[in-house]
Order: structure tokens, then sequence, then C-alpha cells
């Protein structure tokens, strides 16, 4: 694979995967949401046992560096709508625990202004 970049659906299921572990929680409603992004982005096939082993293989403080570099690998293949699209699951995401961390803020800002949606 040139310069290590993949397909912007397993880009979103890390993005999501991050953002739901920086704030050290994981709840069945963040589940839900990651099931319902992979069930829209079929019938892309994604070995998810692969993707988590290299997800959970990070340390915590690599995780903003890995998502940057998978911000940027959705970013290239996505189309504007496909991006709104998983920012609003990234939203639903941080959401699901009726609590927005700080941790969190600033990973769904980073994504905002990256993309910059209303500038669009």
């Amino acid at each position: 694979m040139p310069n290590n970049r993949v397909n912007k659906t397993i880009a979103g299921y890390h993005l999501l995967m991050i953002l739901s572990a920086v704030d050290h929680k994981f709840i069945a409603k963040e589940d839900n949401v990651i099931r319902e992004y992979l069930v829209q982005e079929f019938p892309v096939t994604v070995d998810l046992d692969k993707e988590m082993a290299i997800i959970s293989g990070l340390h915590p403080e690599q995780w903003e560096e890995h998502f940057n570099k998978m911000m940027d690998d959705f970013y290239d293949d996505a189309t504007e709508q496909e991006r709104n699209n998983l920012l609003q699951f990234a939203i639903d995401l941080t959401k699901a625990d009726d609590v927005i961390t700080e941790e969190e803020n600033k990973y769904l800002n980073m994504l905002f202004d990256a993309w910059k949606p209303d500038e669009a």
C-alpha cells in the first residue's frame, strides 16, 4: 500500500474508535453508533479483527497522531457528503453517553477544523 494509506471506510472506523476511547470509557450506545457506521459502509469488507489490533496497539499518546493520519486518509477518498456524514457519526458518538468530555471535544474540533464543513 503506497504511503500506508487506508481507504475511507477503514479510516472512518479508526476515527470513530479513537473518538470513543479518548474519554477512557466505552459504552454500548457508542458501540451502536460505530456498528451503524459500518452497516452504512457495506458492501466494503473490513477485517475488524485486524483493524482493532492496530487501534488497540496504540498508546494514548499515539492517538492524536494516528487520528490526524486517518483524518487525512478519509478526506482524500471522501466526498463532501461522506465527510459530513462521518462528522454526524462523530457527533452522535460523543453524545451517546450524554456527556461530551474535554478530550472528546478536542478530537471533534480537530475534525471540524481540518475539514471545515461550514466553508464548503
